[in-house]
Order: C-alpha cells, then sequence, then structure tokens
C-alpha cells in the first residue's frame, strides 16, 4: 500500500517520464523529420491533455525540442511565441482591466436585468443577456465570477421574500409579531458578508483551475449548510437554473466575437497565418457569421434549462395585468438596490464606455466587406492594419487619458494637485493580463510551423484524404462532436491549438474549402458544458454549491446538442454564402495527386 500511495503521490512526475521514455522509440526507429514531430506533437498533446505540467510551461516544449531535433532553428521557433494575435489581446485586456475597476460591467448587467422585469423566467433570461453581452468584450471566467454574486443575492432576496410573506400571514392569523423579518435581517447580514468574499473577479483568458480552487473552498464553506438555504424545492430548482444560465450564457457569449474567447483568437491567428492571402476573418465577418447561431444557441439554452428546472409555463410568463407576487416585489427592489448603490454615473465610466464604443466601431467599420473600410485609407500599405491596430491604438489611450487628479497637502496646509491618475496603472493592467495563455497560444504556433517545417502536416494530409469519400456534411459533424467531446476533460486554449494543425491539412487533402471544416470545429471547441472541471465558469458557478454533478450532465448534454446543431445549420445556410464554403478557394494551396510513401 505504502508503494502505491508513493505513486499517487508521484505521478505526474512518473507521468512525464515515462510518456517521454514509451514514445521516444518512434523517432529512434523512423529516423525521419515527420517521425520526430510527431514524438514531440504526442508528447505536448499528452501533457495538455492531462495537465502533467502546466498548460504554459508544457508550451514551451517546442521551443526546447525544435531545435534539439533539428527540425526548426531556435530563432525560428521564438518568433512563433509572439504574434499579432497578442498585440490584439493586450489591447483587449486594457479594455477589459478598466471596465472593471470603474464597476461599469455591474451597472450593465443590473440595467440589463432591470429592463426584463421580475418574473422568474424573465430575470434567469435578463441573466443570460446580460452576462452573454458583457461575455463578448470580457473574459468568460471573469464574467461569471462578477455576475454569479449578483445573481446569488438575487436568488437568496426571492427565497427570503417568500419566507417573510408566509411569516406575516401566519402572524395575522395567530396574532403574533413577526420574528422572522428580526432573523432574516441577521441572516442576510451574514450573507451580505459572505457575499463580498465571492466578489473577487477572476481576470484574464485563464483556464488554469488552480487559480480557482481557493476561491472554491472558500465559497464551498461558506455554504455548507445548504439544507437552510431552500424552503422548498422550486427554490432550491431556482438557483441551479440561475446558476447553470451565468456558466452557459458567459460561454455563449464568448463566441459572438473574436475576442470574446481566447479559441476564437487562436483560430484566427492560425488561419491567417497559414492562409495570408486570404482577408475574410476579420471582426465584422466574425460577427456577423457567429451572431445568429449565439442568439439561437442562447434562446434555446434557456428554455431547454426553464422546462428542466421550472417547467415552461407559457400562462405565468405571459401574465398579461396580472399584478407582481410579493417575491417578485422583493427581487425587483433588491435589484433597483443594488443599481442605486452604484450613484450616477461617474465620469470613468462615461469616458470607458465611449472608448468601448469607438473600438467596437472601428473593428466592425474596417473592412466590412459589403463596402470599403477605413483600411482603404491606407491602400499603398495593404493588409497592414488589422484588429489589433485598433486594439492597441484605443488600449494605450488607456494609459493616458486622465481619471482623477492627485493631489498633496502642502506646509501651509493648502492641498494641491501635482499629478494625475490614468483610466488604468501598468501593474493594474499585469494583474489582469492572461501571460499563461500568451504563452500556451505561443506554443501552439510552433507547434504549428514545426508541422509545416517538418512535412508532418502533408504526410497526415495524405493519411486522411480517403476521408474525401464521405459526404461533407458528415465530416463536420464528426470533427464538430470530436472536439466537443475533447474539450468536455481537455482546456479549450489547448484542443483548439492541438487540432488545428491536423484539421487544416485535412480539409486541403480532401479538396475542401478550410473554413467548411476549421469554422465549426473552433465554434465547438467552447462547448464544454458537461462537467465542472470542463471550464472555469462551470467551477465557478459549481462552488456556490446548488447543484450535482449530474444536474450539470443532464443540462449540459441538452445544450452541447443545441450548440452542435445550430452551428450545423448555421453551416449549410447563412454562413454559405458569407465565405463561399462550396467554392475551394485560390488562396488555400493546390492539391497535387501525389502521395508521399
Amino acid at each position: 500500500m505504502k508503494f502505491f500511495s508513493y505513486i499517487l503521490v508521484y505521478r505526474r512526475f512518473l507521468l512525464v517520464v515515462f510518456t517521454l521514455l514509451i514514445l521516444l522509440p518512434l523517432p529512434l526507429i523512423l529516423r525521419s523529420k515527420e517521425a520526430e514531430c510527431a514524438y514531440i506533437l504526442f508528447v505536448v498533446a499528452i501533457f495538455w491533455l492531462t495537465e502533467a505540467l502546466p498548460l504554459s510551461v508544457t508550451a514551451l516544449l517546442p521551443g526546447l525540442m525544435f531545435p534539439m531535433f533539428g527540425i526548426m532553428p531556435s530563432k525560428e521557433v521564438a518568433s512563433a511565441y509572439f504574434k499579432d494575435f497578442h498585440l490584439l489581446l493586450i489591447g483587449v485586456i486594457c479594455l477589459a482591466t478598466s471596465i472593471e475597476k470603474w464597476n461599469l460591467h455591474k451597472r450593465i448587467a443590473l440595467r440589463m436585468v432591470m429592463m426584463v422585469g421580475v418574473n422568474p423566467a424573465w430575470l434567469s433570461l435578463g441573466f443570460m443577456s446580460s452576462t452573454a453581452f458583457l461575455s463578448m468584450w470580457l473574459s468568460n471566467t471573469s464574467t461569471a465570477a462578477m455576475v454569479m454574486p449578483i445573481v446569488e443575492a438575487v436568488a437568496q432576496q426571492v427565497i427570503s421574500a417568500e419566507a417573510e410573506v408566509e411569516a406575516t400571514q401566519m402572524s395575522y392569523f395567530s396574532g403574533s409579531t413577526n420574528q422572522a423579518l428580526e432573523i432574516d435581517e441577521s441572516i442576510n447580514g451574514q450573507e451580505a458578508n459572505e457575499r463580498k468574499e465571492k466578489t473577487k473577479p477572476v481576470p484574464g483568458y485563464s483556464n488554469d483551475a488552480g487559480k480557482i480552487s481557493s476561491k472554491m473552498e472558500l465559497e464551498k464553506n461558506s455554504g455548507t449548510n445548504s439544507g437552510s438555504k431552500y424552503r422548498t424545492k422550486k427554490d432550491h430548482m431556482m438557483c441551479k437554473l440561475m446558476c447553470l444560465c451565468i456558466a452557459y450564457s458567459s460561454t455563449i457569449g464568448g463566441l459572438t466575437t473574436i475576442t470574446g474567447t481566447s479559441t476564437n483568437l487562436i483560430f484566427a491567428e492560425h488561419f491567417n497565418t497559414r492562409y495570408p492571402d486570404c482577408d475574410c476573418i476579420n471582426f465584422g465577418s466574425w460577427f456577423v457569421m457567429s451572431f445568429p447561431a449565439a442568439i439561437i444557441i442562447l434562446l434555446l439554452s434557456w428554455i431547454w434549462l426553464q422546462w428542466l428546472f421550472l417547467g415552461f409555463n407559457f400562462k405565468e410568463m405571459f401574465q398579461c395585468g396580472k399584478p407582481p407576487t410579493a417575491k417578485q416585489k422583493a427581487c425587483a427592489a433588491f435589484i433597483k438596490q443594488e443599481y442605486k448603490k452604484l450613484g450616477p454615473i461617474r465620469y470613468q465610466e462615461i469616458v470607458t464606455l465611449v472608448l468601448f464604443i469607438v473600438m467596437a466601431l472601428l473593428w466592425f467599420s474596417r473592412d466590412p466587406g459589403f463596402v470599403s473600410g477605413w483600411s482603404a485609407l491606407f491602400s499603398e500599405y495593404p493588409g497592414f492594419a488589422t484588429d489589433s491596430t485598433v486594439a492597441l491604438l484605443i488600449g494605450l489611450l488607456f494609459f493616458l487619458i486622465p481619471a482623477k487628479r492627485l493631489t498633496k497637502t502642502t506646509p501651509t496646509g493648502e492641498t494641491v494637485a501635482f499629478d494625475y491618475s490614468p483610466l488604468i496603472t501598468w501593474k493594474e493592467f499585469q494583474s489582469f493580463m492572461p501571460w499563461d495563455i500568451a504563452i500556451l497560444v505561443g506554443g501552439g504556433f510552433a507547434l504549428a510551423d514545426g508541422c509545416e517545417e517538418s512535412g508532418l502536416s502533408k504526410w497526415i494530409g495524405n493519411k486522411l484524404s480517403p476521408l474525401g469519400s464521405l459526404p461533407v456534411w458528415l465530416i463536420i459533424l464528426i470533427s464538430s462532436l470530436l472536439v466537443t467531446s475533447l474539450t468536455e476533460v481537455a482546456s479549450n486554449p489547448a484542443t483548439i491549438t492541438l487540432l488545428l494543425p491536423i484539421l487544416s491539412p485535412l480539409a486541403e487533402a480532401i479538396h475542401v474549402n478550410p473554413l467548411y471544416i476549421l469554422l465549426p470545429s473552433t465554434l465547438c471547441t467552447s462547448f464544454a458544458f458537461l462537467l465542472p472541471v470542463a471550464n472555469p465558469p462551470n467551477a465557478i458557478v459549481f462552488s456556490y454549491g446548488h447543484l450535482k454533478v449530474m444536474d450539470m450532465v443532464k443540462a449540459g448534454l441538452g445544450v452541447n446538442i443545441v450548440g452542435v446543431a445550430v452551428v450545423m445549420l448555421g453551416m449549410f445556410t447563412w454562413i454559405v454564402p458569407m465565405f463561399d464554403l462550396y467554392t475551394y478557394p485560390s488562396w488555400a494551396p493546390p492539391i497535387s495527386n501525389e502521395t508521399t510513401p
């Protein structure tokens, strides 16, 4: 037993050592560049799937192993670790830092919920809409971490309001004083203190579960007495519904923009690097392509979750002229109270909102496709200005525009201004910047370059060419289901980084537009809805103690099916004319009939 305990303790170390040794015969026996690159690819894939090493540490292995095996010189590998993607990420994180610093995200979320009303069904839709909107511009993890404390407070307020109403009715019939109100006040005070501990956001695009573990433990300990939380089964079901609405909508919202989630950014950089002659993937084209899909998935997911946990009662939802219940009034009062606590909108929030709108407009108008964009002003340098140019321009303004004056008191007692503080500082930016994701993505680019240089990509494409006999829709469905299954057990960035260098040559080998295979696979990479460990938003909502694993599995399976079905629908309807998917494009490499031995 002691021997097995040692194995358990050092399992990650043993996995690293044995993986390197067991796969070593591959390059030693075959002695070809393709085999050596395949060895590195397998090692990196296993380490990413098992997380034997941190994801970003594993991403550094190509920088070590490619020069050692003579696949690429060290200078070329190093240049792959920082690309246009990283400049875009820096600009987006500047925006996200300012939004969260000045509480603009909370104002947007509460305002959108106030607009939809307090009926449980509409309330859940309001939270889903506001969360999805925020997730378009912030990371999925930060959005879920920010919205969940608000949702938890609203859910507890609804439950306590119903208890107060019943207690008031009982005291009216019995003639006794209502002590429940005093008890509820003390309970609400304790819950407010607990909620303060839950409001710390999780910045950046990180998929590292370690960052969330301490937060999960804190929240589990603060909510262990779950039996006293729910008066009825319906209350428990409502809490489950609210939690899953936040987890899933934060992921769905990230599909909508290239900057919404790291997997979209990874795809865009990989695609533009592999196919430099294609200028069809930009912020505007991605939004037009993915926005209808995200809206349909969001609405169908809302209907599915509503039916699964509370039942889809049209009579209750569309109650015309019926006055709101005491529970709904209390819920509305709490949301208004939270909104009033923010006070009037401040100068810093206005400036952040203006810069946010300007950034979005510049992204959309750079090269819309149907008309000439502002990039035509630089016709002498076509393709030089990209989405990262816009992100950097706006991002630098956050460090320049004054937010408030810094004052000091002179020896005479006079208060004078000596400097100003910008909207964000470098220290604040550093705390939000996901350097681990930046390295992870760089490792994926280096891995893709190595596959090209060694000829492994061409070899894989030739071996997969027999798949061309299958119908295209079946190939897309198989790849989408494969990606959706794999992303449940591996991080989303690792999954897409691993599969893009394989799926691209597959599309070229079967003479299909590469976007036909890559777009659905990229979208499906975000469909990690089944397990708490599948992605950070799932882990965050699970840590509040309302859900069991089976609840998430049942709900997530339905959302997964909806997501894949809607993506398949889009790939054969509105997305086809956008990218001319039925035609093999001129920007893709020509296909030769030769096959390597």
